[in-house]
């Protein structure tokens, strides 16, 4: 419901992936799948850290946090493609829409700020260990958690806020699986470069502060690993780090493409969108299982006391 006439429009079509009803199929089946795998693995991952006592420390409690988001991430955008892929109406009501955007950006501002909260708790763990029971105690952690939250809703407030003041008036099919700034802004029937703007450098300040806290925190952990004159004490400090870095690498690359450019809509967009809300959570738990050992260990521990209480 969208005309040219001034009138606002309350509902968009999401175009989605692809019209092609086979097409769609393939989607549903992939999507699904994969959801229920981001599904098990990051509850896997949160049900493991807090059975086991021995993993009751601030790594693993902001590891716990970011299998949480990567669950609620992947939930604001997958389970609503998986209903449009079915389905012929793939409208969406301005508020849904504009909701939707908001809790996007919430959970992933929050998992920036926690992704850069893990590599300043690397960093007091690897520079300054004798210190690092004072440092990172349990209040201060669950403030640094609590912090990450209430900056992101700051942000999310901002995007969704801005986004809501655009004029719409028609067309109103958004060429994307969901809403999002960027697709929506496209859809402005009016000069919105300021709003624009102001979209940006809202994204930009956090991304410029996120980036200068990981480069300085791994300039030091490099700093200090390089000290060690222990091979095996390089190794074990290298490789604590190294499912992090890789993990970051993994949201930072698709997120800086999505949202340090101006809004002009490209095919790639579509892919890239693919690869941060539906494969990245399903990543993030199996990097973290596969190069951690203490993990391993605890999932095997707690399968085996599955197996247990399921044979008695």
């Amino acid at each position: 419901m969208a005309e040219k006439n001034g009138t606002k429009v309350t509902e968009f079509t999401l175009l989605g992936l692809s019209h092609t009803p086979e097409l769609q199929i393939i989607f549903f089946v992939v999507f699904l799948s994969l959801y229920l795998l981001t599904m098990a693995g990051n509850l896997l991952i949160m049900v493991t850290i807090y059975l086991d006592p021995r993993l009751h420390s601030p790594m693993y409690f902001f590891l716990s946090n970011l299998s949480f988001l990567d669950l609620c991430y992947s939930t604001v955008t997958v389970p609503r493609s998986l209903v449009d892929f079915l389905s012929h109406n793939k409208t969406i009501s301005f508020n849904d829409c504009i909701a939707q955007l908001f809790f996007l950006h919430l959970f992933a501002g929050t998992e920036c700020f926690l992704l850069t909260l893990m590599a300043y708790d690397r960093y007091v763990a690897i520079c300054n260990p004798l210190r690092y029971i004072m440092v990172m105690n349990k209040s201060k952690c669950i403030q640094l958690v609590a912090s990450t939250w209430v900056a992101s809703f700051v942000h999310s407030i901002t995007q969704a806020l801005l986004t809501f003041q655009l004029p719409f008036c028609g067309p109103n099919e958004i060429n994307h699986f969901f809403c999002d700034v960027h697709p929506l802004s496209v859809l402005a029937c009016s000069s919105i470069f300021i709003i624009e703007a102001v979209m940006v450098a809202n994204s930009g300040l956090i991304a410029v502060s996120c980036f200068v806290v990981l480069l300085a925190s791994y300039t030091g952990i490099l700093s200090t690993v390089l000290r060690i004159r222990s091979a095996d004490g390089r190794r074990k400090a290298f490789s604590t780090c190294a499912s992090h870095l890789t993990v970051v690498t993994l949201f930072f690359g698709p997120s800086v493409f999505m949202y340090m450019r101006p809004s002009v809509t490209f095919l790639a967009d579509k892919v890239v969108s693919v690869f941060y809300t539906v494969i990245t959570p399903l990543l993030n738990p199996i990097i973290y299982s596969l190069r951690n050992e203490d993990m391993k260990t605890a999932i095997k521990k707690l399968k085996g006391r599955t197996v247990t209480s399921q044979g008695a």
